[in-house]
């Protein structure tokens, strides 16, 4: 039977990972976090309390777990924050990383982890695989420092780069889409730009080609991104179209308007033809994933 070790278990990708892959009876799964409890306690899924940036709880974890392959979905992720919070952002997104790929080596482990769009300028998307990273924020330098740990560390691995993730979770931290309908469901008015443009991406869609890289036996790099290319003002007018909500709350800004601790990358987006033929996936457009995002929010509410 597979061994499979999930770090950042607690978080939106983390998450879903652990619940795709419950309904799996091949597969030994142990779930990790930094918090001391699961949000999934009550499913009595296996999980241990993990600080993946000490050394030599990771090693001893991997030690008796013996995992074939590890699943990183944690991370430091908040781009203002990570600007302004420099020395922790290295240790989550770099130095835990360092820690994993050390692990993986001395277990014999396959190492799948997750990148970001930040790691290119965003002057010319979207980008293929082959682009040449060129990071402008403190965030994309650690994601790209996290990648080349891992691919000069001589273990196998596998780096799937997204793009503006969301979807829904127990206690996870409000992201764009969530933001956004949040916010038009109480009446609110939301300034959004209309210059950052990428391909926004269902979480489901991540934690499958997670899932598929593994089981596919695939190395490299992947771009994984939603099914169309579009401004964040442009997913919110969807958002509000497929939640009911009332569109003319949203009201178009520029991202100069914002004054941001951290720049953005601004025509981003994805090319994801390799992850398509090599993975066998079809990415959900904007209008799909927000309907599967409505379902969940409403199957939440229910309970």
């Amino acid at each position: 039977m597979k061994r499979i070790l999930i770090c950042g278990a607690n978080g939106l990708l983390g998450q879903r990972l652990s619940l795709m892959l419950s309904t799996q009876t091949d597969y030994e799964v142990l779930n990790t976090s930094i918090e001391r409890s699961f949000v999934f306690d009550n499913m009595l899924f296996d999980y241990n309390q993990l600080d993946i940036t000490n050394r030599s709880d990771v090693k001893s974890l991997a030690s008796s777990f013996q995992p074939n392959v590890i699943f990183n979905a944690a991370g430091a992720t908040n781009v203002d924050w990570c600007e302004s919070n420099r020395e922790e952002t290295w240790k989550v997104n770099v130095t835990a990383v360092e820690n994993l790929t050390d692990a993986a080596r001395k277990v014999g482990a396959k190492l799948i982890h997750v990148s970001t769009d930040y790691v290119f300028d965003g002057k010319n998307g979207p980008y293929n695989e082959e682009v040449q990273p060129h990071p402008i924020g403190y965030y994309g330098r650690t994601k790209l420092a996290s990648e080349n740990a891992i691919r000069t560390a001589g273990i196998p691995n596998v780096i799937l780069r997204t793009i503006v993730l969301y979807g829904s979770g127990i206690g996870v931290k409000a992201n764009f889409a969530l933001w956004v309908i949040n916010n038009l469901k109480s009446g609110k008015q939301i300034n959004v730009v209309d210059d950052q443009i990428g391909n926004p991406t269902y979480v489901g869609d991540v934690a499958l080609a997670m899932i598929k890289s593994f089981e596919l036996n695939r190395e490299g790099i992947f771009h994984i991104g939603g099914g169309e290319q579009l401004s964040r003002y442009d997913f919110a007018i969807q958002a509000a179209k497929v939640f009911d909500l009332d569109a003319s709350l949203i009201k178009r800004i520029k991202t100069s308007d914002l004054n941001q601790a951290s720049p953005r990358p601004m025509v981003s987006g994805f090319i994801t033809l390799k992850a398509e033929t090599q993975l066998g996936m079809r990415f959900l457009n904007t209008a799909e994933g927000l309907t599967l995002l409505k379902h969940e929010l409403q199957h939440i509410g229910r309970n």
